[in-house]
């Protein structure tokens, strides 16, 4: 596994010498612009619009616009000499708190966990001293010229790292617009409401969920690479265009329920065939339910009946 980041996270007087890996990856197929005509890939150049000259890197620098057509410039010797300032600086974890008190608003991205040389007695400690007293650790970091706040916590044993937003990057959700203000709701509604709720209640399985659309992109990708006919997939049930809320929620409630078993009687009935002494007659019987037996008389019973009389005369008479 690739590392992205070397240092140390420190804990009151514990240093643990740490190594970080990406636990996510983008998974996004990429798809490349062409020109249209020749099919070349299309090349971005870099270019001044008022010298209406090419220009490279070394003639680049970097600023910040504070408004509009007005910029500071920040030179490379200034930004790495911050950078560097603040890169010596230990990983320091500066509180403890509960995992639930962190809305999930906060989440960015994760990062395993790795103890560097010499530092796995340290990283089993603080591993063991996150599970025992279930709490998560805040700590700083600079990843990428950025300082982080950062979440760390057991997965899998497994120390991760989850980098969080700080507050003033979280818009605020009173922002949001046409919110309603009151929860303007018949009891009725919310019952059944609460109903699909629980039908559609399972444990979280993540393997079961999978990207429709990349699979499909691929899969439209492969077969033109290789001329195969390009079939298109049957078109999924339009839903019902129903505007009534209960009306909404209780076809949904409709549509989860489970199949029903098949009934007995639909099943295939085994039946099995005997013949009694007494009449010659066929009982049918039923092994699968305890229904009353049904009799057939053999169709051959009436012509053996016939001739066994006949013989009988014929011995009386000699």
């Amino acid at each position: 596994m690739h590392t992205i980041w070397k240092g140390s996270i420190s804990f009151g007087l514990v240093n643990i010498p740490i190594k970080l890996h990406a636990a996510t990856e983008d998974k996004d197929i990429k798809l490349r612009t062409l020109h249209k005509e020749c099919h070349s890939p299309i090349k971005y150049e870099k270019v001044c619009p008022v010298c209406e000259v090419e220009i490279g890197t070394e003639d680049i620098v970097k600023a910040y616009e504070y408004t509009k057509g007005k910029f500071v410039v920040l030179e490379d010797e200034d930004l790495e000499s911050l950078k560097k300032e603040n890169e010596e600086k230990a990983v320091e974890i500066i509180d403890f708190v509960k995992m639930e008190q962190i809305d999930p608003i906060y989440f960015n991205r994760g990062y395993f966990m790795s103890p560097n040389e010499g530092g796995g007695k340290a990283y089993s400690l603080l591993r063991k001293a996150l599970e025992t007293s279930e709490k998560v650790g805040l700590a700083k970091i600079i990843i990428r010229a950025k300082e982080q706040l950062a979440v760390i916590r057991v997965y899998n044993n497994t120390l991760v790292m989850e980098t969080i937003h700080y507050p003033d990057e979280v818009r605020s959700a009173g922002d949001v617009p046409n919110v309603p203000a009151e929860d303007k709701v018949t009891e009725k509604e919310l019952e059944t409401a609460i109903m699909l709720i629980d039908q559609l209640t399972t444990e979280f399985e993540p393997e079961k969920y999978t990207d429709d659309y990349r699979t499909a992109l691929l899969d439209l990708i492969e077969a033109k690479r290789t001329g195969q006919e390009i079939v298109t997939p049957v078109e999924k049930e339009p839903k019902a265009n129903v505007t009534d809320l209960m009306a909404a929620l209780q076809a949904s409630i409709d549509k989860t329920k489970p199949k029903r078993e098949p009934t007995t009687a639909l099943k295939k009935e085994a039946t099995t065939t005997k013949r009694t002494k007494k009449d010659k007659e066929v009982v049918v019987e039923n092994t699968t339910a305890p229904t009353e037996a049904t009799t057939v008389t053999p169709a051959t019973a009436p012509t053996r009946k016939r001739r066994t009389t006949a013989r009988t005369k014929e011995k009386k008479q000699a």
